[in-house]
């Protein structure tokens, strides 16, 4: 039983008693995303394994070493979503959204799972809230993504959290780039890691990004990719560093932001937080101009951000941050006896239909016992229905918290006249 009865490494139930802090992300996140016309999109928790090796990158250690694939019963080769964009990508693809009017503004909530050692503020599954932005690609649009995670930061209070940006140009100056990596890293080549040894060829902008240990130690000292910027992609960059002060966003320029998918271009960007452990980056994002095409639609501008939403918990208990209260139950109802208990049902569905949180006895529990229950779930208020009360169409209403009762008529106007049940809670 020990097994079966407990989660798969990697993993963590979401629990009653901390939903309103998932809840209170998700509804900010949303709200602000929705202010900017992004709209809500949901796709396949799994898709096609060669979506991500052709859209995150077949040298990326996403591909390389973290993701779950497996064969279905036809064969075809699946792989549980480890980010979220390719699969927008794709669903905006083959529903034709990219034909509607742009840019196209898409906003979700999505789990996504890699297999790597689970740590502080990194979890084999995760929950991710994204935008994409398609058909944007002037530095505004850029520094318009940057504003609105901000602006879900400020919405939830939280503080302390820094902007680093960069720009890792685009195809073209880029191959000049990635040559004097090459000629650098190669003075090394036998001290670098095995993946770092194979990437040195393939794709040795990889090697920036490597978590060894002695690899790291060389990318400090590696060539600079805003030294190789063509003119293109140096004004880009400038024109996104003028929107970010004229929206009064302050930043930093962090040379080494590479960020861990093959398929960004121009601007990248990460917001860093102290209050999360080792995983300091809570959220990343960046342009993508080249993804659409290579994944199967038109050539297309696009760009986004995703944020794990695990790490900003991690941000805002550390700095004692506001959830949103926990929906408690308005009203229980008790009975005396069975019959009372039945009545007491009714007037719980009336309340419901009302949209309060009503509750009755369905346990078939001693009246002593019913008030305990409504105590212990933390009802805000009480009522005991008996033989008097269903006679003369009357109850007492009590605040639990503060003990105070006034009697309220439980005819048929029960649930229309709930505005005095709320104007004597306040």
């Amino acid at each position: 039983m020990e097994i079966i009865t407990k989660a798969p490494r990697g993993t963590s139930d979401k629990l009653p008693s901390d939903i309103n802090k998932w809840q209170t992300i998700e509804s900010a996140a949303a709200a602000v995303a929705q202010a900017y016309g992004c709209k809500e999109i949901r796709t396949p928790i799994f898709e096609h394994t060669e979506l991500f090796q052709r859209g995150v990158g077949s040298t990326t250690d996403v591909v390389q070493k973290e993701m779950y694939t497996f064969n279905d019963k036809k064969g075809r080769s699946i792989t549980l979503k480890p980010e979220g964009t390719a699969g927008a990508v794709r669903a905006a693809i083959e529903n034709g959204l990219l034909n509607e009017a742009l840019p196209l503004k898409l906003y979700y909530f999505t789990r996504c799972f890699r297999y790597e050692a689970p740590q502080s503020g990194r979890m084999r599954e995760f929950n991710q809230f994204g935008v994409e932005i398609f058909g944007a690609d002037s530095p505004v649009s850029d520094a318009e993504v940057i504003c609105m995670v901000n602006d879900i930061f400020v919405f939830l209070g939280l503080e302390g959290i820094r902007l680093e940006i960069n720009s890792i140009g685009c195809p073209k100056c880029r191959a000049e780039y990635q040559n004097a990596l090459r000629e650098y890293y190669g003075q090394f080549r036998d001290k670098l890691c095995d993946t770092c040894k194979d990437r040195l060829e393939k794709n040795p902008m990889r090697l920036l990004d490597c978590k060894s240990e002695i690899c790291h130690s060389f990318a400090e000292k590696a060539p600079v990719i805003l030294d190789y910027l063509c003119s293109d992609c140096s004004d880009h960059f400038e024109g996104v560093k003028t929107a970010l002060k004229a929206l009064n966003i302050n930043y930093t320029i962090n040379p080494r932001i590479v960020r861990g998918l093959d398929y960004y271009t121009n601007t990248v960007f990460e917001f860093i937080s102290d209050n999360c452990g080792t995983q300091g980056t809570v959220c990343g994002g960046g342009r993508y101009n080249g993804l659409v095409e290579e994944i199967g639609g038109r050539s297309m501008p696009g760009l986004g951000f995703a944020m794990g939403l695990e790490r900003i918990i991690m941000v805002m208990d550390a700095q004692n941050a506001k959830y949103k209260p926990a929906k408690q139950c308005d009203l229980f109802i008790a009975g005396t006896d069975s019959d009372a208990t039945r009545y007491a049902a009714i007037l719980a569905h009336k309340l419901r239909e009302y949209g309060f949180w009503a509750e009755c006895d369905i346990v078939g529990r001693s009246l002593k016992a019913q008030m305990k229950y409504a105590d212990k779930i933390g009802a805000n208020f009480s009522m005991v229905i008996g033989g008097d009360e269903m006679n003369s169409q009357k109850a007492e209403l009590k605040n639990m918290k503060t003990g105070e009762k006034i009697t309220v008529s439980i005819g048929e106007n029960f649930a229309a006249n709930i505005n005095s049940i709320l104007a004597f809670s306040e």
